[in-house]
């Protein structure tokens, strides 16, 4: 079980610490409901460092990006991040990740912890006749995640940046909470803004206090990682292992704005086949019709009680107060307004296709 730089500040903290990708996570603090709502209307900080960091280098750099990603990568200029995912040879994913336009010849691919290895050895391959430099940089570096509606202000006093001028799916490299060169990055996985603050290992405990410190006057607070799920959850985001893997297509999965097919890459000719034919089955939002929480695994049944398909990520919504998820139904089943049911126990529950966000904040 590895351990990210902040795991005693956690624990020091009254975290519940739980296993996750390999790593020593801090599930919760308070408690989920508490600190989702911190980070709907405040400001709240999470402990990503648990998360992958690939230099991508060279004359090469883009070529290589341009092969293995889905998205156009040639649209970035320096100072832009792009989403986007790997797809394998077979239609499905191999992961989801950001892609940061560094400097010139220099992208930063930010990847989920539980595919690090799987991802790199993916690229790898593909880099043999391109011979672009990879340096696996993932046990130097740490994320932070200061997310909510107030974090600009909170954070203003600890940069000479001004925070408000950074765009969303933008970043600097800039000075932060004492420390020089921290990438501040306008991304998060809440749908509350604010910002990703990626630094060495040996910075983060004093980019942490400096942060706790400047955002005393707003309430802030540590969240773990139960409340990012909700929160993602909320927005509609895909979680990698649950909502996408190497068996769905960016087109089932509702990643079509990500898959450009402007260039040639990895099994970019079978997926445009399936997107010319509409794929059969589609991930589809939904909102339960009375009381109950979906959770991952439940199936989903149509009127007469048949399987159509299966929840991918489910639970109560705090924000809503009533229970949402995601899965995957065959395409009739798909549009907005439609009637399915979750099979919670031995109660086959109403529920309506909604299209997220379910958070319209």
């Amino acid at each position: 079980m590895k351990n990210t730089a902040l795991t005693q500040t956690h624990e020091a903290l009254g975290a519940k610490m739980v296993p996750f990708a390999g790593y020593n996570m801090p599930v919760s603090y308070e408690g989920i409901n508490v600190e989702h709502e911190t980070v709907r209307n405040g400001v709240g900080v999470f402990d990503v460092s648990h998360m992958g960091e690939f230099l991508i280098e060279g004359p090469n750099a883009l070529e290589l990006i341009q092969k293995v990603s889905s998205n156009d990568a040639s649209k970035l200029t320096i100072g832009k991040a792009q989403y986007s995912c790997l797809p394998n040879e077979t239609g499905g994913i191999v992961d989801d990740l950001i892609i940061y336009y560094i400097k010139e010849e220099t992208y930063l691919l930010v990847v989920n912890a539980s595919n690090i290895d799987k991802d790199w050895t993916h690229i790898s391959r593909y880099n043999e006749e391109i011979g672009a430099t990879m340096r696996n940089i993932s046990d130097g570096f740490s994320l932070l995640a200061i997310q909510g509606p107030k974090a600009v202000e909170a954070m203003q006093s600890i940069t000479s940046v001004n925070l408000a001028s950074i765009k969303f799916y933008n970043f600097v490299v800039a000075d932060f909470a004492g420390i020089e060169h921290v990438i501040i990055s306008a991304t998060g996985y809440t749908g509350s803004g604010g910002f990703e603050i990626y630094c060495k290992n040996s910075e983060v405990q004093q980019v942490w206090d400096k942060v706790f410190e400047a955002g005393a006057a707003y309430d802030i607070k540590p969240i773990g990682l139960a409340a990012r799920d909700t929160l993602r959850l909320e927005m509609g985001y895909c979680l990698y292992g649950n909502d996408i893997d190497d068996s769905t297509s960016p087109f089932e999965a509702g990643l079509g704005w990500i898959t450009k097919f402007t260039k040639d890459f990895v099994n970019s000719e079978a997926l445009a086949k399936i997107k010319a034919h509409a794929p059969e089955r589609k991930l589809i939002g939904f909102e339960l019709d009375a009381r109950g929480i979906p959770r991952q695994g439940y199936d989903i049944v149509d009127g007469q009680g048949h399987k159509i398909g299966v929840v991918t990520s489910g639970t109560m919504s705090p924000s809503l107060g009533k229970g949402i998820g995601l899965g995957y139904v065959p395409s009739v089943f798909a549009e907005a307004g439609s009637k399915i049911h979750i099979q919670i126990r031995k109660n086959a529950v109403s529920a309506t296709v909604v299209k997220p966000p379910f958070y319209k904040g």
